[in-house]
């Protein structure tokens, strides 16, 4: 089965189904942070460690579930990371204490590499014509951050009616539905002859010995740390730092009434924002070098989070960069995933994004649990805003030494 060359095809529709679902509920779990804690009366460092935990194991399973595709088939590994996810929802639905919380975080994040980017970029990307990769790819991207918009007001929506624990519970229905689209998402063939001949050893040999694969994986680091930084610290930040919403106001009749119901809109904003930004990223990876665009992005991320740390936090401040930060904030996706299938082929594209990947879930762990943990030592997140800032400054540096074109075969001796 060759590359379809049309846009829009089967894989590609039922990939962003998948894709939004396991980020809407991704998306959702800062909703949680503020209930947990205060019912079962523990420090913020306890469920952002969770967290943490969270997104460390969704890097470390990211290549794994990637490899898993490639040798067993794409809809075998979708399956498994939908059933370890949902076990995951469940059993973190009936814990009570810290321990077991970061314990089933393990399912979680095992259950969202199998159900997210690595595995599904993957198999969109080896069904895509080369004119189409770039935008397939972003679209894809763009539809978890659908999930995002709806996730988090929709987990908000879900606590006004039934405790935390019912949502965890409906949110692992749902995830077990997206079996049901698998059957429409047929694999295509998986590369061309030349790619078909390299072993796993041989490629991962060949990107390992490149530095550019080096500074890729480098540079994916700070992006981690800010996206889940505010994914999981951004609601309960507002909450606490942001001025009342003012009655009368534009917010306010919005039905916007609280900073925690700012906080939940906040995060869809973004999600909102980088639907555009992400598919806007898609377009400009056909027509420019994409170690440029990545650097720019970084560049922008940076300046934004700076700004908005110095500046009064304002209900006008938050939706600002809320936008701000959400055109830039997947837009790395497409262009990464897309350079890596660029250099070394798509053959093992799932494995070596998802190695890539480990990096930007290294940057998660760090990210959330500073989070959490400086919040506890000094009140409040300052330190960790500016941790940010930094890592992205060092990241747009990174990308620009990376060499754009395919990784020569080493000469035998």
């Amino acid at each position: 089965m060759a590359p379809s060359a049309r846009l829009l095809t089967p894989v590609l529709i039922v990939g962003c189904i998948i894709i939004t679902v396991s980020f809407a509920v991704r998306a959702s779990f800062g909703v949680f942070q503020i209930p947990i804690a205060e019912e079962f009366g523990w420090l913020r460092s306890e469920f952002s460690m969770a967290i943490a935990i969270q997104n460390l194991a969704w890097g470390i399973g990211q290549p794994i579930f990637g490899a898993i595709a490639e040798k067993i088939g794409d809809r075998r590994a979708v399956v498994l990371g939908a059933l370890t996810y949902a076990a995951g929802m469940v059993l973190t639905a009936w814990s009570a204490t810290p321990l077991e919380h970061q314990l089933y975080a393990w399912l979680v994040g095992f259950g969202i590499a199998g159900t997210g980017f690595g595995v599904i970029l993957a198999v969109v990307g080896r069904a895509s014509s080369d004119r189409n990769r770039s935008m397939s790819l972003a679209i894809v991207t763009a539809a978890g951050s659908f999930g995002q918009v709806i996730g988090a007001p929709t987990a908000e929506w879900l606590l006004g009616f039934m405790p935390w624990q019912q949502v965890f519970l409906v949110f692992a229905a749902v995830i077990l539905m997206l079996v049901l689209t698998l059957p429409f998402m047929r694999a295509p063939a998986p590369a061309s002859r030349q790619e078909l001949e390299e072993s796993m050893g041989h490629i991962l040999k060949k990107a390992f010995r490149d530095p550019s694969y080096t500074m890729i994986f480098l540079g994916f680091f700070s992006c981690g740390y800010q996206l889940a930084f505010i994914t999981a610290h951004f609601p309960a930040f507002v909450t606490e730092m942001c001025g009342p919403i003012q009655p009368g106001g534009v917010l306010h009749s919005m039905g916007i009434t609280t900073t925690s119901a700012l906080g939940a809109v906040a995060i869809s904003l973004v999600g909102l924002a980088n639907i555009g930004g992400t598919l806007a990223a898609g377009w400009a990876g056909n027509h420019f070098p994409k170690k440029y665009l990545l650097a720019g992005i970084y560049t922008a991320r940076t300046v934004a989070a700076a700004a908005f740390i110095l500046l009064p936090i304002t209900p006008t401040s938050v939706i600002v960069f809320s936008v701000v930060m959400g055109s830039l904030w997947l837009a790395t996706v497409p262009l990464t995933s897309g350079l890596v299938a660029h250099l070394y082929g798509l053959r093992y594209m799932g494995t070596l994004y998802g190695i890539v990947f480990l990096s930007h879930q290294i940057g998660g762990f760090l990210g959330v649990w500073l989070g959490g943990r400086m919040y506890d030592l000094y009140g409040d997140y300052t330190m960790v805003w500016w941790v940010g800032v930094g890592v992205g400054a060092f990241s747009a540096i990174v990308h620009l030494p990376i060499r754009e074109n395919r990784a020569a075969e080493p000469v035998p001796a």
